[in-house]
């Protein structure tokens, strides 16, 4: 009778333990960067669905779904995730806080520091075409692999750094910047589909990739497309050269990412090595 109370405790013991373990065994995967400003790529499991503070988001066929930190983020973001076996997991992510920059540029054309009336309505009416085209929330998956530097040069201006222009103390600059010769090529760090290539007025020759799942990568400035609207783009494929159109002092690029309409840092979520900073 001992024995047997020893053995019926002994096998309690070890089913509470198996049941302590599957708890606290995480079954999401995360990747990207949890730094403020950060694209955040979570594996879950085919057939998953999940939330992101409360807001469902696309999941992929084979579990995978997106999300970023803005850049000023300082609480957590809330995962949850119903697995198709009827379980469900929660998910507290901490962003991790970073110190930026404060950039001088001065040189700029006025017009592009304080625009008329009449070319304030027009970055308006671009702007909200921008704004539309970021809701786009598209099954394909490209983002999931970290992207590449879309060309060789000089970072100039990074994420986050305060701007001011000739003087007049402007919003972050939420992308990066890349200087280049002229005529440099431009490529797509990773499969998309081309939303938006058009001349604007502040971003001077546009192109806007859309890489699944409201991710997205901008490119500011250019001289020349490479690309139209609706094109399918691989990894490396040639979409423009580098220029120095709209709002610009020099030939280079601006470099974004976006979540949305969340402006994101796209140097956190690359697999190439990083061009020297200026």
């Amino acid at each position: 009778m001992i024995h047997r109370r020893a053995f019926v405790l002994s096998a309690a013991a070890v089913t509470l333990a198996s049941r302590f373990a599957r708890a606290n065994t995480s079954r999401l995967s995360l990747s990207g960067s949890q730094e403020q400003g950060g694209l955040v790529v979570v594996k879950a499991e085919p057939g998953a669905k999940a939330s992101v503070d409360g807001k469902s988001v696309l999941v992929s066929p084979e579990g995978l779904f997106a999300f970023g930190f803005a850049y000023n983020r300082v609480d957590n973001a809330a995962i949850h995730v119903d697995f198709a076996d009827g379980t469900s997991e929660k998910r507290d992510v901490t962003p991790v806080i970073r110190h930026y920059e404060v950039q001088s540029i001065t040189g700029l054309p006025q017009k592009f520091v304080t625009p008329a009336p009449e070319e304030l309505q027009r970055i308006k009416t671009e702007h909200a075409r921008l704004a539309l085209a970021r809701q786009t929330d598209m099954p394909q998956s490209w983002f999931s692999e970290p992207f590449d530097w879309p060309f060789p040069g000089i970072i100039s201006g990074v994420y986050g750094s305060q701007r001011i222009l000739n003087g007049t103390p402007m919003a972050p600059h939420l992308g990066v910047d890349i200087a280049a010769p002229a005529g440099t090529p431009i490529h797509a760090p990773a499969g998309a589909r081309v939303a938006i290539a058009a001349p604007w007025f502040l971003e001077g020759n546009f192109t806007m990739l859309d890489h699944g799942h409201g991710v997205f990568t901008e490119y500011l400035h250019q001289s020349e497309f490479r690309v139209k609207e609706g094109d399918a783009v691989a990894r490396g494929q040639v979409i423009g050269l580098v220029g120095q159109t709209g709002r610009a002092t020099g030939p280079h690029s601006h470099w974004g990412m976006n979540w949305f309409q969340l402006k994101l840092d796209p140097s956190l979520y690359t697999r190439t090595p990083a061009p020297p900073k200026s």
